[in-house]
């Protein structure tokens, strides 16, 4: 697939169907449908980054006072290392930064490099490990915390 062009909107219902499925691809624990579902109608933030109508990956997160925590971010098997996970994580900024969020955390597999180059990008920064945090395979988790959302296009 060559290089689409890609748009970043928030999470509709009717997203959920795509979303999912390329959560079962890229997690050995997935959230399921109702899990997305269940969460749209909390104090969230939820993008997704489409190409016409196919959504292609897509970030979540929890948002409390000024905090918020990334919970998901995930793209397509198909469409990795394209820019795509780039330009999610601008976008869910944006909103975060229009709700008046400060501050941001995350954890991330500490194997996972080129999510942590990625999330090092936008500035976030290594705080901590926890210990044995997933599973399927077990890992410790890097904490990653971004103090001041900056703007990143």
């Amino acid at each position: 697939m060559d290089k689409p062009s890609v748009i970043v909107t928030k999470m509709q219902k009717n997203d959920i169907g795509q979303v999912a499925e390329i959560e079962s691809q890229v997690f050995s624990m997935p959230w399921s449908k109702q899990g997305f579902l269940d969460a749209l109608n909390q104090d969230t933030i939820f993008v997704v980054a489409k190409h016409q109508q196919k959504v292609l990956g897509y970030c979540g997160m929890y948002c409390s006072f000024e905090e918020g925590e990334i919970t998901n971010v995930a793209v397509s098997p198909q469409v990795q290392k394209q820019g795509i996970g780039k330009k999610i994580i601008s976008g869910l900024l944006e909103l975060a930064k229009e709700k008046k969020i400060t501050r941001i955390v995350l954890e991330v597999r500490v194997s996972n490099a080129p999510a942590i180059q990625l999330y090092e990008k936008f500035g976030f920064q290594s705080v901590g490990v926890r210990k044995g945090f997933y599973e399927k395979p077990r890992e410790d988790a890097r904490i990653m915390v971004l103090e001041q959302i900056s703007s990143f296009q």
